[in-house]
């Protein structure tokens, strides 16, 4: 970002929130501001439409022009660092509750502006979709590297103390592999002889159960440890699975042979990928005509807005907020208590239903079930913990 560019951006969000306007940075404006490169021309910015005239008085020094007004919209120029600023307002529009109204630091400036992943739903941004989604993916890269380190830091005890020998497990499995499917088994069907990938797999525990029940199984997820664990989990239950040690999206092509009668993704994966596209063209790209995916996954009323403490319950997030978050990797729970402060976090995007649904749809797979399951804590049954979704590829 050219200097002056970057000056006048962060001399005007001082000036707005001196002032208490409220405002955000859009199109071109708000992508340079989240680091997407798309090139350096004019600024464009909305203030809240109630106060439009304030923001005009209080640019005053800028000598703005005349506002020109329409009944959607009204909005003045003005020159700021030799840069031609739009100014524009959109009638009856809350600034402050636009759910994908974000702030970035720029050097010890908070700015507001919209977050590159409105693209879903804005006409305006999604014009810009190649160069979103080029950013995300090299961003993904470094956050991926991130968390397989994180992964593959003593998880193999982790998951030991959470489960017990391998071998003791896999006996626990074989009595009843169905139930490690629950509640999503009733959408697999007889699982004999089908082809079934399970993405981001773990430690394999609901891949020797399909395998149990006589599917074909391969596993891809980047934890070596997690790995380790599946292989000896497979071995004590006398079936055999294929696991591969990679990350999801760099999956190699010759795994993507189009013939998977199933994939699998299952609890606490999806938030690990800051952009649902290439997730979903990979998935495409296994599956058969008429394969189906199915995702069984946390809710994100659970996970992003209520947190509960017995018959207490309070709403403590933002449903909609699209920020990238560091958190605890999930086994340090398992952990001891002098191992844990050691541990190296992970990155994640927590994403709401309407993005999964847009992204699944923007994507060609046909959804076909959605199923929203209730918390089974006596307390906390109203409140949505988990949910299955089914789609197909046609």
């Amino acid at each position: 970002m050219k200097a002056s560019y970057y000056h006048a951006i962060t001399l005007m969000g001082k000036m707005l929130d001196e002032a208490t306007i409220p405002y955000q940075y859009t199109g071109r404006s708000a992508l340079l501001v989240q680091g997407v490169e798309v090139g350096v021309e004019g600024i464009d910015l909305d203030v809240q439409w109630d106060v439009f005239n304030e923001a005009l008085a209080h640019f005053h020094a800028y000598s703005p022009t005349s506002p020109e007004r329409n009944p959607e919209r009204s909005s003045f120029t003005i020159e700021v660092e030799g840069i031609s600023v739009t100014v524009g307002c959109r009638y009856n529009t809350t600034i402050k509750t636009d759910p994908y109204r974000l702030s970035i630091v720029l050097g010890d400036t908070v700015v507001w502006c919209r977050s590159l992943y409105s693209y879903l739903y804005d006409d305006e941004m999604n014009e810009y979709s190649a160069e979103i989604h080029a950013y995300l993916s090299a961003e993904q890269q470094g956050f991926t590297a991130e968390n397989e380190q994180a992964w593959n830091q003593n998880n193999y005890l982790a998951l030991v103390n959470r489960y017990g020998d391998p071998v003791e497990v896999a006996a626990k499995i074989k009595q009843n592999p169905k139930w490690r499917l629950h509640p999503f088994y009733k959408y697999i069907g007889d699982a004999t002889s089908k082809k079934i990938t399970h993405l981001m797999g773990s430690n394999g525990v609901k891949a020797v159960a399909l395998a149990i029940l006589g599917a074909s199984v391969t596993v891809v997820d980047f934890s070596r440890e997690n790995a380790a664990f599946a292989k000896e989990l497979a071995s004590g239950a006398n079936v055999s699975i294929d696991y591969i040690v990679s990350d999801v999206l760099s999956l190699p092509a010759e795994h993507a042979s189009g013939d998977q009668d199933l994939v699998l993704m299952e609890l606490g994966v999806l938030h690990y990928l800051i952009d649902l596209e290439p997730l979903f063209e990979k998935i495409k790209a296994l599956l058969k005509p008429g394969g189906q995916f199915i995702l069984h996954e946390f809710h994100p009323t659970s996970t992003k807005l209520i947190t509960s403490n017995g018959k207490k319950h309070k709403v403590a997030g933002n449903y909609f907020a699209p920020e990238i978050e560091n958190n605890e990797v999930a086994f340090s729970k398992h952990m001891p208590d002098e191992e844990k402060g050691g541990l190296s976090k992970v990155v994640q995007r927590k994403w709401t239903i309407g993005e999964l649904i847009t992204a699944i749809g923007q994507s060609g797979l046909v959804i076909k079930v959605l199923e929203e399951e209730p918390n089974h804590k006596i307390h906390d049954i109203g409140i949505p913990k988990t949910y299955t979704l089914v789609a197909e590829r046609v």
